[in-house]
């Protein structure tokens, strides 16, 4: 079971904290996803970059477990995101649904196996 003070400074449980860490730019995944390819991977880079850095600070801050995965995973996604945006790789004509899948998907299974597995905090029995 987690302390109250290990709770209360996870950003999850906040929804304010949460809006600003996870929400604003999951809003801007959605939104870019109309911009012109160049602007959508930048757009879609900031809000990763956003999330991942977000999901680290939490991990550190309350050790939530699914933020040592999730923030990795994000910070990761920019890669393919920037190649595709600016034409180094090509997934066809479905590449950016493909990839909003995984970026969107990809980090609520992340979420949902790792405090399945190892509890919601680190340290705590699952």
């Amino acid at each position: 079971m987690a302390s109250s003070a290990t709770a209360s400074a996870d950003w999850v449980n906040s929804s304010r904290s949460f809006a600003l860490a996870w929400g604003i730019p999951t809003l801007a995944l959605i939104a870019g996803s109309f911009a012109s390819e160049p602007l959508r991977a930048m757009i879609w880079s900031a809000a990763l970059a956003w999330m991942g850095t977000a999901c680290l600070i939490n991990a550190r801050r309350c050790g939530r477990t699914h933020c040592r995965y999730t923030g990795p995973f994000y910070l990761l996604l920019i890669i393919p995101v920037v190649m595709l945006g600016f034409g180094v790789i090509s997934l066809g004509a479905y590449g950016w649904w493909i990839l909003g899948a995984i970026i969107l998907l990809g980090g609520k299974v992340i979420w949902w196996a790792t405090e399945k597995a190892w509890g919601k905090y680190v340290n705590e029995s699952g």
